[in-house]
């Protein structure tokens, strides 16, 4: 089969496209081909050595994908040959066929579009598990949402609009705003027109925010930090500014905030019956349209660096996926 390969971490521009031996299922296990995987942030951190995890090279990247299940594992019983399906792979997603523990596997309702699907998964299950066993958000709170025309920026608003919060969306330029809007934002903050510490205050009338979903990092962190109410969560989502924050703790003394880190696949590890519910409510929002993947380009497996590198630079809006 074919698949996009790290043969060593480094640049994303050396990824191979490349033949490989197909995935031999076992126990407890599916093969999947992959119509539709999903392209995140940490992709192109870990190709480059650059994220929590560092798999043996070689390995190929990718950890969510949507398609059609091709073989079935002695013991599985709730996924059968043939059923369309969505997936947390990991490892393996950027290839025609990926193995995935069958715990991880999930019916793919009809109504939902394959490419949908598949970016699905990583974005919004992690704003979903930040907000509501993270954060434990209720309605009527004040949400902050950073890079809220990202991946998982979008997903956090939607989820927080639909948890019952007043959300208030932060972007780079006026387009990405206007998406955050068209997506259930209240209040828009463009940082670079504006002093985001005082936008925060001004738009909380000087409360400061209940929650921020932070996944920037750098001077967008530091400023989010300084404008915290009282009991206050700062989830720590990630870092696609490039910049690791250092925080000072005496602000959360002060303040009496918390900071939340938010590691969606070690939660999908340690409790995968929490993120099965989890998935499951996802999924009846999405067919009832409280939440939607918007899906910025879908490029051909050929083009998997071109589509890494787009995340990576945060020229998105949404997701992109590639397809096999």
């Amino acid at each position: 089969m074919k698949a996009i390969v790290c043969e060593a971490f480094g640049p994303i521009d050396d990824l191979k496209c490349k033949e490989i031996d197909d995935p031999v299922v076992k126990p407890g296990h599916v093969v999947v081909n992959v119509e539709a995987a999903g392209v995140n942030f940490p992709d192109g951190l870990l190709v480059q050595g650059l994220y929590q995890m560092k798999p043996p090279c070689p390995f190929v990247p990718g950890n969510e994908v949507a398609g059609v299940v091709a073989e079935v594992g002695e013991g599985v019983k709730h996924i059968s040959v043939g059923q369309r399906v969505i997936a947390l792979s990991n490892l393996g997603g950027f290839a025609e066929k990926v193995l995935v523990p069958a715990t991880h596997v999930m019916p793919l309702p009809d109504p939902i579009d394959v490419k949908e699907g598949a970016a699905l998964v990583t974005a919004h299950a992690t704003a979903h598990h930040a907000l509501k066993q993270r954060a434990k958000i209720q309605p009527g709170e004040t949400l902050v949402v950073t890079g809220a025309a990202g991946g998982t920026g979008l997903a956090a608003v939607q989820i927080g609009k639909e948890m019952g919060a007043r959300v208030i969306a932060v972007c780079s330029t006026e387009e990405k705003l206007a998406l955050a809007k068209e997506h259930g934002a209240d209040i828009l903050i463009n940082y670079k027109e504006k002093n985001l510490k005082d936008a925060i205050k001004e738009a909380t009338d000087g409360k400061g925010a209940d929650v921020v979903y932070e996944c920037v990092g750098g001077d967008t962190f530091h400023a989010c930090s300084r404008s915290m109410a009282w009991e206050g969560r700062l989830l720590v989502v990630g870092f696609a500014g490039g910049e690791i924050p250092q925080f000072p703790v005496n602000l959360s003394l002060v303040k009496g905030y918390s900071v939340v880190g938010v590691f969606w696949g070690s939660f999908t590890q340690h409790d995968p019956k929490g993120f099965a519910a989890n998935m499951q409510e996802l999924l009846t929002w999405y067919v009832q349209g409280k939440v939607k993947v918007v899906v910025d380009e879908a490029l051909p497996m050929e083009r998997a660096t071109e589509a890494m590198a787009k995340v990576m630079n945060r020229e998105v809006k949404g997701k992109m996926v590639i397809t096999p």
